[in-house]
């Protein structure tokens, strides 16, 4: 994107003299834990917060997350025990220091919740119920009414978030673009938005953090909400944030698979309570691949199901719960208890059909120990981070631990901007020139990119195809990104399109096979690749950051 100096050049149609103007301290984009954490924390500092949701508060990944959340609680367990099991899981690519950071944090934010009004599942004499999933060697996993954890995470941050009175929480408010001082990577000043009643709207902040999650919705089979396309990565991108680590993308082994019903999560946790991965034939295929059979770390459970469809010519694979206790499947896990019997399948009596999905971005915008990005003023927690803590491939409901404890850090660590020079208002100009190409339709280019990122940038990827997947997004971007729109699916493909094709690119170039990326022409990983890719605007090649090993 083309900058002058003191003036950046946007692709929404507008002139900034005649819009609203709004006044922050700080500016949270995204409603999910690690946005709402950052929000009451930066709020604690006595600050004005406007925290943005692009659809309904209630609707991000975080509500839609079901497993739970790691913490050492158990005497027997350790942190030591809990940092091998991320490090294990992560293929090499941890920061060490960042993992143990994370996970000694991990009591205080979860009892933290309580005083919030969480309600955690507990025992009879009151001790949290500590669930295992995938990598863990220990149940160390708290969850809340069964399966329903990150619903009632939701209900209990935003409920604190509502009774704040230096919160202001806008849903439904789309942020289209970051506001800079002059060009990209410069000091970030907010966001333009769009409210459907109130229209475009400029949002001043001396802070604004990134909390808008991950891209899951960039593919065609997916766990993800519809929220999730990736809008906060695109922003900050075209702000000059560096992006690290995007070839990493998490598909969970076990999504229903009911064909025409969109795909659903079967959590991790069924599999800790001693379901099994069967075929057709009834057979355990997972007790040769690993010694942790379906315990083993995502990656290598939904490989080891994809090369199992493929050889049998399969749609898909199932869970065997038969041998659990009907009543305490049912207890354990009433919503999936509930979303089953919509398909009138009894999990005492029936195999549950299921098939791996996209689920989490392990990559993110590069963020150092306080969330900073490259960006002043711009900062970035959650999914849409990558802080080093998941390496490669992130350990089982590690996610929420660090959207609470880095959405606590981002808040606190963003007040230092309150001690920067005011900036006024500053000249912000759209001159996008009016396209004489033809314009492609947004549905069918949606429906495309899904298509091609599931086949070829999906739990397989082959180097040969690669450089063709770059082809089709140049020609899209070619006929979509010139474009001016003034509706949501329009930016929203717009944002795809640029972290799919920034995703094509990193997958081409870690030309190895490493956690959750796997190439079939590059079988290994190579020991010259263990660092991380951060990638910045205009730069052909990442710059590799070592990995922090030790304290």
């Amino acid at each position: 994107m083309h900058a002058l100096r003191h003036e950046r050049r946007y692709l929404i149609p507008f002139r900034a003299t005649l819009l609203p103007q709004i006044f922050t301290d700080v500016l949270v984009i995204g409603s999910g834990v690690a946005g709402l954490r950052a929000a009451l924390e930066a709020a604690n500092g006595d600050s004005d917060v406007i925290l943005l949701s692009k659809d309904k508060l209630e609707l991000s990944n975080t509500s839609w997350a079901q497993g739970g959340i790691a913490g050492v609680f158990d005497a027997d367990d350790s942190f030591d025990a809990h940092v091998t099991n991320t490090l294990d899981a992560g293929a090499g690519l941890c920061d060490e220091p960042v993992v143990r950071q994370i996970v000694n944090e991990a009591p205080q934010r979860i009892e933290e919740l309580v005083q919030f009004g969480m309600a955690l599942d507990r025992t009879s004499n009151g001790d949290y119920m500590l669930g295992r999933e995938g990598g863990h060697t220990a149940h160390r996993i708290v969850h809340a009414h069964g399966d329903a954890t990150g619903k009632e995470l939701s209900r209990a941050l935003i409920g604190t978030a509502n009774e704040h009175d230096r919160i202001r929480l806008f849903d439904h408010c789309f942020a289209l673009d970051l506001i800079t001082e002059g060009e990209a990577g410069t000091r970030c000043l907010g966001a333009i938005t769009h409210h459907p009643k109130h229209g475009l709207q400029m949002i001043w902040a001396k802070a604004t953090i990134i909390a808008s999650g991950g891209c899951g919705k960039i593919y065609r089979e997916t766990t993800n909400a519809p929220v999730a396309t990736g809008d906060g990565l695109a922003m900050a991108w075209r702000a000059g944030a560096s992006l690290a680590d995007v070839e990493f993308m998490q598909f969970h082994p076990t999504t229903l698979y009911v064909a025409g019903a969109s795909r659903t999560l079967i959590t991790e946790a069924v599999r800790g309570e001693g379901a099994y991965l069967v075929d057709r034939a009834g057979n355990r295929f997972m007790e040769g691949e690993h010694e942790l059979a379906e315990l083993a770390p995502r990656d290598i459970v939904a490989r080891a199901i994809l090369r199992h469809l493929e050889s049998s010519h399969a749609t898909n694979v199932f869970l065997d719960a038969r041998h659990i206790e009907d009543e305490r499947f049912a207890q354990r896990f009433p919503s999936i208890t509930r979303q089953l019997q919509q398909f009138q399948i009894d999990p005492a009596k029936d195999l549950i059909p299921i098939r791996p999905s996209a689920h989490y971005l392990i990559g993110g915008l590069w963020v150092d120990e306080g969330c900073r990005t490259n960006v002043p003023g711009l900062y970035a927690c959650g999914e849409a981070a990558c802080t080093g803590l998941h390496g490669a491939n992130r350990l089982a409901s590690n996610s929420l631990l660090e959207g609470l404890v880095c959405g606590a850090a981002a808040g606190a660590t963003c007040r230092e901007m309150f001690d920067e020079p005011a900036t006024m208002p500053i000249k912000v100009v759209s001159d996008v020139p009016l396209s004489d190409r033809s314009e492609l339709d947004i549905a069918d280019v949606r429906s495309s990119l899904r298509s091609v990122m599931w086949r070829h940038v999906g739990i397989q990827r082959d180097g040969d195809r690669l450089p063709e997947v770059a082809e089709m997004f140049d020609f899209w971007a070619r006929y979509t990104q010139d474009k001016i729109f003034d509706e949501k699916p329009g930016w929203e493909v717009q944002n795809q399109l640029t972290i799919g094709a920034l995703m094509t690119r990193a997958a081409h170039w870690r030309a190895e096979s490493r956690g959750t990326h796997y190439r079939v022409d590059k079988i290994g990983s190579d020991d010259r690749l263990r660092a991380h890719a951060k990638w910045t605007t205009g730069g052909e090649e990442p710059e590799l950051v070592p990995v922090r090993d030790g304290t």
